[in-house]
């Protein structure tokens, strides 16, 4: 049985999808609002959790 790494985004694919500035992604990654991975120094976002982020954000509008 194999398990599927997920998608890793780095914090500029982050940016571009949620058309927001570095500061704000990172201040999400910060308040862990946004899970994030750190591999020797370089953040990952697993695009399951920025998936999750962003129905959070909408249920939260509802």
């Amino acid at each position: 049985m194999t398990t599927a790494i997920p998608e890793l985004l780095t914090a500029p694919d982050v940016m571009a999808q949620l058309k927001l500035g570095r500061s704000k992604v990172y201040d999400l990654i910060r308040s862990r609002r946004l899970v994030s991975i750190k591999i020797d120094g370089a953040r990952r976002i697993p695009a399951d959790a920025l998936r999750d982020f962003v129905l959070g954000q909408i249920e939260e509008a509802a």
